[in-house]
């Protein structure tokens, strides 16, 4: 369908109240999922940041890279392992889990930002003390995986600052000296927590936090933090969604504005959620 010239400009002049918005604010997008694989998508989101970006939207990208991990794991013969969704990373596992994550993947997606007008710059945890972790405790040991005990925005905002967009990957390291494989949710959260971020968001597989799973009309738009527990209880929040919807409470409760998890298989998903009343997911809020 051919977009005639009227229309387009109308797209910009309903795009500027939200432009003016956010504006000099820190908004953080924690990118995954089949936007990561699927390269139609993946080049969608890397315009939508150049673009929020060039508007004067302080952008910073965090990302995991499960499916690049899994590639390197099967080149070098190693099995994948998880424990209630989360990776077994023992000593050779966290080695290669760097080498995806902060080598390829994090260099890749500084690339794409660049060749799309973009000015990015690489960093993971472990820079200037980024993001500092101990070992995760629980009833079953997962090796080498961390839980943060610590954010310091310093570096990312000195990036922003000087017009970079931070793109961060999760992989930090502890007091203790070794390095630990960090949940790319988690840390997403605690980043826009630390940054005072006007809004977190997660781009997942599926269209938010559904009533009914198998029914993706019954998508519930906003859920405020309050709602949460009563949620869970009712198993209208189950599985992987529990500690997804807990890090955006989480990221609610110390400040974040608020935290949206937005539909990362339709393209430009994060435009439409920063400049259009529709949303393309679930915002929580306090």
């Amino acid at each position: 369908m051919k977009v005639n010239i009227a229309d387009r400009a109308q797209v910009l002049v309903d795009a500027l109240p939200y432009i003016q918005k956010y504006t000099g604010k820190i908004v953080v997008v924690k990118y995954g999922g089949n936007a990561m694989i699927n390269d139609e998508l993946k080049q969608a989101v890397m315009r939508d940041i150049v673009l929020l970006s060039l508007v004067g939207i302080q952008v910073v990208l965090v990302h995991g890279g499960g499916p690049e991990i899994n590639d390197l794991f099967a080149k070098v013969g190693k099995q994948s392992r998880f424990i209630n969704g989360l990776r077994y990373t023992d000593k050779e596992s966290v080695d290669l889990v760097l080498m995806a994550l902060a080598g390829k993947v994090n260099k890749e997606l500084v690339l794409r930002l660049q060749q799309n007008g973009g000015l990015a710059i690489g960093l993971c945890g472990v820079d200037s003390n980024l993001i500092i972790a101990q070992k995760m405790q629980g009833e079953q040991d997962l090796g080498f995986v961390g839980e943060i005990t610590e954010v310091n925005p310093q570096p990312i905002l000195d990036c922003l600052n000087q017009g970079y967009i931070p793109v961060i990957a999760t992989i930090s390291a502890g007091k203790d000296g070794e390095m630990y494989n960090i949940n790319a949710d988690t840390a997403a959260a605690k980043i826009a927590a630390a940054l005072h971020a006007e809004n977190l968001i997660l781009m997942t597989d599926i269209s938010g936090l559904l009533r009914d799973v198998g029914d993706e009309q019954s998508l519930i738009p906003v859920v405020k933090v309050s709602e949460v527990p009563s949620f869970i209880r009712d198993g209208i929040v189950s599985g992987g969604m529990i500690p997804k919807i807990n890090c955006c409470v989480e990221a609610v409760r110390r400040g974040v504005k608020k935290a949206v998890m937005i539909d990362g298989r339709q393209p430009h998903s994060v435009l439409v959620e920063m400049f259009s009343n529709e949303g393309v997911g679930t915002m929580i809020i306090e």
